[in-house]
């Protein structure tokens, strides 16, 4: 335990070790959260839109122009964080 408690042993060693695989993971989750769609129509409340699912009526509806937008932010707000794991990866 290097004379340390648990904790202390946890913030100063485990914590900067696992630090990078962590954000990775939470950046993993996050981008696959923000597209999942047959989840959030079960557990919805009613009259409440995410974005995947409004590109999903809209698409349903065949109105692809309205769908598109959507659609893009769905991409854009997932590759951001994508973007910026693979630069901290290749600083390393």
């Amino acid at each position: 335990t290097l004379g340390r408690g648990r904790l202390s042993l946890m913030r100063r060693i485990h914590f900067p070790l696992l630090r990078k695989s962590l954000l990775a993971a939470s950046i993993l989750v996050f981008v696959d959260v923000l597209k999942e769609l047959p989840a959030t129509l079960i557990l919805r409340p009613f009259n409440f839109n995410t974005l995947a699912v409004k590109a999903f009526e809209y698409a349903a509806d065949e109105r692809l122009i309205a769908a598109a937008m959507p659609s893009v932010t769905i991409v854009i707000i997932g590759i951001i964080p994508v973007i910026m794991l693979t630069r901290a990866m290749q600083q390393n």
